[in-house]
């Protein structure tokens, strides 16, 4: 038990199995003792059977909440010991059904004073704790319903690193890092156009001289990210959100957001009240992160990009 006192919350999974193990050692002496031989991991299906003439597997693996070729596992071993058979649905002869046969039912009939006995036991031991396991275990599973443990795991990853990501300034020795993560991305999926090359050989000309700014994402101290503002003349937008670029060996921290947030955050700093964008909706990931930072579809702007079908707007 120390191991899990030191080991902690992270063990859960294992303290978990550790504690059912021990109990399904238990239920197969029970079992035993009350002379119905069943096997622990076949209850859920023989309970199921137990309450009904007949069903499928397809019903019995969604009643108790089991894969179907799981069940179809057990429903073979539970014939093997002659404890359940198959037949003909009677409604329709296409589907196979499954019910207990005599000697499970003389099990099940048998069984009653075990039920019986195991939850008084149980009964006394939620008595002497000061907390519901049963009621706790159904919290659990409500709430992994909602969210998986994976996903929660991943949140808090991502959490994790993102606390060690900076967003700061353009300055001349971020110029290549710049180039470099904007061309990467955009020959991952486009070509580059002239457009292109105009902001990313001469950022400090074309973006920053101009009005403009941009903001750099650095993971322990790497420049990983990239987002520019470039100042619109002569247009009811003020800023354009462009050039924004994530390393591939970054994905997941959350970069993208966080600079989302904060070149938008720059933009009302600076007194803007509406910026525009350009994108294509090949990139759902980032067409997603826009909508979360508060972008909607707009239409009826000329575009100097051929890859550009969608462009987008919000109101600071």
């Amino acid at each position: 038990m120390n191991f899990y006192e030191q080991a902690g919350k992270k063990a859960i999974g294992s303290r978990l199995r550790r504690l059912s193990e021990r109990i399904a050692e238990d239920a197969s002496q029970l079992y035993a003792l009350y002379g119905t031989n069943l096997q622990p991991k076949w209850f859920p299906v023989f309970y199921a059977l137990s309450q009904a003439q007949e069903k499928t597997i397809t019903a019995i693996a969604e009643e108790i909440g089991h894969s179907h070729p799981s069940v179809s596992k057990i429903i073979a071993e539970m014939s093997k010991q002659q404890f359940v058979e198959e037949a003909k649905d009677k409604t329709d002869r296409r589907k196979n059904v499954v019910r207990l046969s005599a000697k499970g039912i003389a099990a099940a009939a048998k069984i009653e004073d075990q039920y019986q006995d195991v939850g008084a036991a149980v009964e006394v031991i939620s008595a002497q704790t000061n907390h519901d396991l049963w009621k706790a275990i159904g919290e659990w599973e409500f709430l992994l319903d909602q969210k998986s443990l994976m996903q929660r795991v991943a949140e808090q990853r991502k959490l994790r690193e993102s606390s060690a990501v900076k967003i700061v300034d353009f300055e001349p020795r971020y110029g290549s890092a710049f180039r470099e993560l904007n061309v990467e991305w955009i020959s991952t999926y486009f070509k580059m156009e002239e457009a292109d090359y105009k902001s990313l050989d001469n950022p400090q000309g074309y973006i920053i001289d101009k009005g403009g700014h941009i903001l750099v994402a650095l993971y322990r101290d790497e420049p990983v990210g990239v987002c520019a503002l470039i100042k619109m003349e002569h247009s009811e937008f003020d800023y354009e959100l462009a050039k924004m670029a994530v390393s591939p060996k970054a994905q997941g921290k959350n970069i993208g957001w966080l600079l989302g947030q904060a070149i938008l955050e720059k933009a009302r700093l600076l007194g803007a009240r509406k910026i525009f964008l350009e994108s294509n909706t090949l990139l759902k990931p980032a067409i997603n992160l826009y909508h979360k930072l508060g972008f909607q579809k707009i239409t009826g702007y000329p575009s100097p990009y051929e890859r550009s079908n969608i462009q987008m707007a919000v109101t600071l």
